[in-house]
């Protein structure tokens, strides 16, 4: 069979097209991947501050029974502490006791997308929060 002279090269737009597509679902995906991860991460340090906050109490003898009472200046440095010296300059926001017995800490971050793309946005803001509770048994 014998291609005519004007369907030659025909195929070489498609392919192109075909091609940008591959690259931008694949930097999409990596982006997307990224951004999972640096959440999670930003989940576990939520949640390693507010553990660190927890244990900033302060032992309450009343009588025969003791209580363990957290206030918000020890658990914010408690999880200033650890939040310090975790990678990426993660940033405190929040940190206190609704309660006094559990602490809440909030943290942020941006995210920046590992490949620069029209397709991905420069920065998201992440946010994490995490209660723990300190109890004596």
């Amino acid at each position: 069979m014998m291609l005519l002279r004007d369907e030659r090269g025909s195929v070489l737009p498609l392919m192109i097209a075909y091609a940008v597509l591959a690259i931008a679902l694949i930097v999409v995906s990596a982006s997307a991947t990224s951004l999972h991860l640096a959440q999670k991460r930003l989940d576990a340090i939520a949640d390693a501050a507010a553990l660190a906050g927890a244990d900033g109490f302060t032992l309450v003898v009343e009588g025969e029974e003791a209580t363990a009472r957290l206030d918000d200046a020890s658990v914010r440095a408690q999880a200033a502490a650890v939040v310090a010296a975790m990678p990426g300059d993660p940033i405190l926001v929040a940190a206190g006791t609704p309660d006094g017995v559990s602490a809440r800490v909030t943290v942020s971050l941006t995210w920046r997308a590992p490949l620069v793309s029209a397709f991905v946005p420069s920065g998201v803001a992440l946010q994490a929060s995490a209660t723990s509770r300190t109890t004596l048994q």
